[in-house]
């Protein structure tokens, strides 16, 4: 049915009204911010960012399930992680967000960027549904002209 019309939100918001998908903390301004002035690595190292300490404030909108995700990453720090979402055949790696706040769409790259795409490609050439020749587009984008992996921003 292409992802618009195969109830892709559905479990997305939680009974508060908050969309768990973006819930989580904007990790990515604070280490640009440091990275624009000279802080990394030896001021603010880039293998961690901590949570703000405004998303932890008591009355931060921040979801249970999203508190409980922070407590568990706390608990056992990941070298690397992925998350599924359905009904696009497409896979986004970091970061996610545009470095350019106000522009839509900007490649913003990693430094491990060579690592995320081969890890992105490798994933995309290897499900089953996502190289199929007859898939269906995720809306009305076709991402195979890109290997079906884009840079998320």
């Amino acid at each position: 049915q292409g992802s618009e019309l195969s109830g892709w939100a559905m479990g997305r918001w939680t009974y508060e009204g908050i969309d768990l998908n973006h819930n989580f903390a904007d990790l990515n301004t604070a280490l640009w911010d440091a990275e624009d002035n000279d802080l990394v690595p030896h001021e603010f190292p880039n293998h961690y960012l901590p949570i703000p300490e405004y998303y932890t404030f008591a009355n931060a909108t921040v979801a249970p399930e999203t508190r409980a995700v922070i407590d568990w990453m706390q608990r056992y720090p990941f070298v690397l992680s992925a998350n599924l979402h359905g009904g696009e055949l497409v896979v986004t790696y970091p970061f996610d967000m545009t470095r350019t706040y106000w522009k839509a769409q900007e490649l913003t790259p990693t430094a491990d960027d060579g690592v995320f795409r081969w890890l992105a490609t490798v994933y995309a050439t290897s499900n089953l549904a996502m190289a199929s020749e007859e898939r269906r587009l995720c809306h009305c984008d076709d991402f195979t002209r890109f290997g079906n992996i884009i840079n998320g921003a």
